[in-house]
């Protein structure tokens, strides 16, 4: 029985979404903003430089919104399965569902989604989120989970990786989580400093920044990656097995992360190999047709050069 629009009259509030949240929303406004805001004065720069300062300022951008986007996801690790399982506890009532894990930096979510989704006249349409970021307590939010009464699947998948399930992969996932996180703001730090190194200009040195961003980058996702190292349970639902594998974020990242090694090396070596097209790509370099203009042609009254000639001057100025 639902109150409208698919929400349960025991829910005070809507659940988070799986993958993307308010904060990410929020992230990507602020960046998109400031894509238009350059997009608008784009048109004042001429020539070549319009193409170069396009090209920089919108991947500069890109690979910012993407470390501070991935710290609100929660699609680092995902699995799904499709099972007929029990739906209540104490009942012998079974759904055809679809049952999804979404695991972030932050906590899990848990998504069951009816095959139909009307089945037993009700809305089976589900998704749970347990934190687990410092600060939050993730066995509170499944003992919440078990006042509401909820579906029998997103109970025991969540049990898991609760602190007293027999798995022990809570603290692991946690911790990773903690130190991923962490690593990625100090990517973000310096990709900052980078931006402005840039800008200075020091181009060698904003490499070297480039660099170390992406160093970061890679750092995260070995730290998350730690927690591969314990095994983890079997999640058997009916007669089918959840597995989960690395998500939409995590290879993201990844990209991003060889995407500033190739930026940060590319940079180091054109500025010893080839430093003027380098300061090209970056508006630095003058023009060589300013730097070595001709002065332009002068015209001069004849009458105040012939005033002003003294008779020791040759007769042929005077005759002009």
């Amino acid at each position: 029985m639902t109150l409208f629009d698919g929400v349960y009259p025991f829910y005070p509030q809507q659940r988070k979404a799986a993958v993307f949240d308010i904060s990410t929303i929020i992230v990507i406004v602020v960046f998109l903003t400031l894509a238009c805001s350059f997009l608008l004065i784009i048109p004042g720069i001429r020539g070549r430089a319009r193409l170069y300062w396009t090209l920089r300022v919108l991947l500069s951008l890109f690979v910012g919104v993407v470390i501070v986007v991935v710290q609100f996801t929660g699609d680092w690790e995902t699995g799904w399965v499709q099972a007929n399982t029990s739906y209540k506890s104490f009942s012998h009532v079974q759904v055809s569902a679809d049952i999804g894990l979404h695991i972030g930096l932050a906590g899990v979510n848990v998504t069951l989604r009816g095959n139909p989704v009307n089945q037993i006249n009700e809305t089976i349409n589900y998704n749970e989120h347990f934190p687990w970021s410092f600060g939050a307590d993730y066995d509170r939010s499944y003992s919440e989970g078990l006042e509401k009464g909820l579906p029998s699947p997103i109970l025991y998948v969540a049990e898991k990786f609760s602190t007293q399930s027999p798995c022990a992969v809570h603290r692991q996932y946690r911790i990773a989580g903690h130190y991923a996180s962490a690593t990625l703001w100090v990517a973000f730090c310096t990709w900052i400093i980078s931006n402005i190194l840039f800008s200075m200009p020091v181009l060698i040195y904003g490499g070297y920044m480039l660099l170390v961003t992406g160093a970061f980058m890679i750092f995260s996702l070995l730290s998350f990656s730690t927690v591969r190292n314990s095994p983890m349970c079997v999640i058997q639902i009916g007669t089918s097995t959840l597995h989960v594998a690395y998500g939409g974020s995590f290879w993201l990242m990844l990209a991003i992360g060889l995407l500033c090694f190739v930026v940060g090396i590319t940079i180091v070596a054109m500025h010893h190999l080839n430093l003027d097209l380098l300061k090209t790509f970056f508006d630095l370099r003058e023009d060589k047709a300013e730097e070595y203009q001709e002065m332009p042609e002068v015209f001069i009254n004849p009458h105040f050069v012939n005033k002003d000639l003294s008779p020791s001057q040759p007769s042929e100025i005077n005759s002009n």
